[in-house]
């Protein structure tokens, strides 16, 4: 009995001793906010060199035994809070932890030294992802800021998908400097943006800053009249999902699907869209069939930001850019569509647009201390694609077709159907850093080098009379080359506490080179393929500087004055030769205004003049090679008033509003036009004429209610009279007109499936007004007379989209 007992006190003890050392001390805590003092639930509290570790309760609290034969110390974690680590080795067995909140890198930092603030002397206006989200039913990106001031939004399809436009103080999208993540999106050649190449981008945006006038030193296309810089999505702490299905007139679809990781322990974070549009168009046949995704991947370290972002689109569109002819409209005929119609019998049912664009972008940004940080990009965008088109009692030996011998006849003319195909590669990079002295000063220092490659070719895939000469050729061919390289110094420096001035300076630089056949208007009417070579090399110098003054209240007052240098665009350079191409473009921009903030409203005024020197306008003129293109004019100038005001009418009710008030004036200039009778021209002096598409007055006004899940907005935009051409002539014009849209949200804030729940409802113009929103005019004098032809672009009556999204 005794020695069972022995052994049985023995086992125990060994027990005892073993367990001892494994767990020799048990420690219990709170995990909480250092600045807030809330319980940080999930919290990981894990003895450090091992896995032994536990997680916070809801309210904050952990038990922990701790492992003897390791390292008695725990570390501390949390997501979006810095990592601490505690030394338990001593007697005590709690312990109160607070973490501080540490500052996660956003992509913001990749646009910062693009962008401006009230500490600088310009206009400007910001587009938050809520402004987006509300208008985001499929429509494309220059309807996410139709109602910021003095912008105006055209559609060919006349509904807002597919091909779309937008022009800022008259100025079309070819002189509007756009760029995403501060890479450049703007064409090297052309200069526009063709923003049907990336369908449901604004899904993917987190903000946009709209500058307008030159505005501050940015990459790519030169801004001559606004610059437009997107930051897409700023990715979500918590993981989530998201889709959105939406309907309406026309036929339109949109479906979308939005997914993302949240933040996780190991710093990375992943996201992501695949998109899909679809719209049969106001104008007949104009449909669009639009796909598009989104792929974004960050990694957070302790001072840095790794961000890869990937996003492309690939859109089919029917051809709607030949606009309704003014008889057509007159005899109410608003959709009829020429496209595909020198078919016999019916429209060529392939008359269509077919392009994809790749974009890749890799950002990088390290904060060197707590005031100065450098970021760095790389970019590579791949766009592809072609238009086709059937094309009647065409000249065989245009398309290098040899001429058909028959007995007793030759076939010289043939039906056929062409492509004309892009294929170009746009790739670079762009660095910058900014270094901020306190609040005294700070200066940002950056640029870029960026390279464009691109073939432009034809071939004929069909020809009614081909003869011997094999389908398929390519009847003109030609490969173009450019570089830009910039670089930027930028400055502010507070005077005083109130007073503070802005500098910044920007050298450019562009080579621009092309070789091979090319298309160009042929003696007698048609076209000619001819042998093209250029090279041209231009550096320009852009300074800007200006003073800004705070007020204690909230007010502010500022005045600038930028310089902004522009080279002109492909077409320029290919439809004419090195003695008689157009020169370079300059503008002097000068702007003053004012803004206050007060308890329940706000003011905004801003004054501008814009002096052009050698601005490129259409004066009618065949040059050198008998093209019609832009030609300078030595002195046009942009004068205007920008308001803007909003207040809190009711607590639930709010109007907002702003008005652009201008003159566009060409001081003088000579208006070219044929004369078929006698050949040659015949000339017209003007002076003191508007611009086209210069509408005087552009004016925007909401109304918003909300309560509790329930909005409403009424949305009302007024655009006054826009000529066609410069000649300032009434019966070549777009009458005014005024829209008005009624939206209608309700947000169900808990759901038995979903986090939320959005129905949204949408009618556009809701009064059916009937309107032309753009145009263009050609004429000539015959039999004596002169004879003109105006085009429109008839936008869509009462139409409506309906969209659910649902969130989890």
């Amino acid at each position: 009995m005794f020695s069972k007992l022995l052994r049985s006190t023995a086992f125990l003890c060994f027990i005892f001793f073993f367990s001892s050392s494994l767990f020799a001390q048990t420690i219990t805590g709170t995990v909480t906010d250092a600045q807030t003092g809330e319980p940080l639930a999930g919290a990981n509290i894990v003895q450090a060199g091992t896995s032994n570790g536990v997680s916070a309760e809801a309210d904050g609290t952990f038990f922990l035994e701790l492992l003897d034969s390791k390292t008695q110390k725990i570390s501390v974690s949390f997501v979006g809070y810095k990592t601490k680590t505690l030394d338990v080795s001593d007697d005590q067995e709690s312990y109160n932890i607070s973490l501080v909140s540490q500052t996660i890198m956003s992509n913001e930092v990749f646009v910062k030294a693009l962008r401006v603030d009230d500490a600088s002397p310009m206009a400007y206006e910001n587009v938050s992802r809520e402004d987006i989200e509300r208008q985001n039913l499929g429509q494309d990106m220059p309807y996410m800021i139709g109602s910021t001031p003095s912008v105006t939004t055209t559609s060919d399809a006349g509904t807002g998908i597919g091909y779309t436009g937008l022009r800022i103080r008259g100025v079309d999208q070819g002189r509007i400097n756009v760029t995403v993540n501060g890479i450049p999106l703007n064409d090297a050649e052309s200069h526009n943006v063709f923003w049907v190449n990336m369908p449901d981008l604004a899904s993917s945006v987190e903000n946009i800053q709209i500058q307008r006038g030159v505005g501050t030193s940015t990459q790519g296309a030169a801004a001559f009249g606004a610059t437009m810089n997107i930051q897409t999505s700023q990715m979500r702490p918590e993981a989530y999902g998201e889709v959105n299905t939406a309907a309406g007139s026309f036929n339109t679809r949109k479906a979308n699907v939005m997914l993302g990781s949240g933040l996780m322990e190991n710093g990375w974070q992943f996201e992501g869209r695949l998109s899909k549009i679809e719209s049969d168009g106001y104008i007949d046949r104009a449909f669009s069939d639009l796909k598009s995704f989104y792929l974004s991947g960050a990694k957070h370290g302790e001072n840095s930001l790794l961000r890869v972002d990937v996003f492309s689109g690939q859109e089919q569109t029917y051809q709607a850019w030949y606009g309704v002819s003014q008889s057509r409209l007159e005899n109410g005929n608003r959709t009829y569509n020429p496209a595909g119609m020198e078919k016999p019998n019916s429209p060529y049912d392939n008359q269509t647009d077919n392009y994809q664009q790749d974009h890749y972008q890799l950002h990088y940004s390290y904060q060197l201390s707590d005031n100065w940080n450098a970021n760095a990009s790389l970019h590579y965008t791949y766009g592809r694609g072609y238009y086709e088109e059937y094309k009647a009692d065409q000249m065989l030996n245009e398309y290098s077709f040899n001429p058909i011998q028959l007995p007793g006849t030759t076939i010289s003319q043939s039906d056929l159907v062409r492509q004309l195909w892009l294929d170009n590669h746009f790739y670079g990079g762009v660095f910058s850093t900014q270094y901020d002295k306190s609040e005294r000063w700070s200066i940002t220092v950056g640029g870029g080098y960026n390279e464009y490659d691109g073939d432009h070719f034809g071939e004929v895939i069909w020809a009614e009379f081909a003869g011997n000469t094999e389908v398929e050729n390519k009847y003109y061919d030609n490969n173009a080359y450019k570089t830009d390289f910039n670089t930027y110094v930028k400055a502010k420096y507070n005077i005083t506490d109130d007073l503070s001035a802005f500098a910044d300076a920007q050298i450019r630089h562009i080579t621009y080179e092309f070789l091979g056949k090319d298309r160009q208007p042929a003696p007698g009417g048609g076209q000619q393929v001819v042998d093209v070579q250029q090279t041209d090399r231009l550096t320009f110098f852009n300074p800007k500087g200006g003073l800004t003054y705070n007020f204690k209240d909230n007010q502010r007052v500022y005045a600038s004055m930028s310089v902004g240098n522009k080279e002109p665009t492909r077409d320029e350079y290919v439809n004419s030769t090195p003695e008689n191409r157009p020169e370079h473009e300059t503008l002097y921009d000068w702007e003053a205004g004012y803004k206050g903030n007060f308890d329940r409203f706000f003011v905004k005024a801003n004054l501008y003049y814009m002096n052009y020197k050698n601005q490129l306008i259409l004066t009618g003129e065949i040059n050198d090679v008998g093209a019609y293109i832009r030609q300078n004019v030595p002195d046009s100038y942009r004068a205007g008033l920008e308001l803007q005001a909003g207040v809190q009418l009711l607590e639930s009710l709010e109007w907002s509003g702003n008005a652009t008030l201008s003159r566009n004036k060409i001081e003088e200039y000579t208006n070219y036009l044929d004369n078929y009778d006698i050949g040659g021209q015949e000339t017209t002096t003007y002076t003191g004429t508007d611009i086209a598409f210069s509408p005087n007055v552009i004016a925007n006004s909401k109304f918003r209610i909300t309560h509790k899940g329930f909005s409403a907005a009424l949305n009302t935009k007024y655009v006054s009279k826009q000529y066609l051409d410069n000649t300032q002539t009434e019966s070549r014009s777009l009458d005014s007109y005024i829209v008005n849209d009624l939206q209608l949200s309700y947000n169900w804030s808990t759901t038995p499936l979903f986090n939320s729940l959005d129905a949204t409802l949408k009618v556009n113009n809701i009064f059916n007004e009937m309107y032309e929103s753009n145009g263009y005019t050609y004429g000539y004098i015959s039999g004596g007379e002169q004879q003109f032809f105006n085009y429109y672009y008839p936008q869509a009556g009462r139409n409506i989209m309906l969209q659910l999204s649902f969130k989890f």
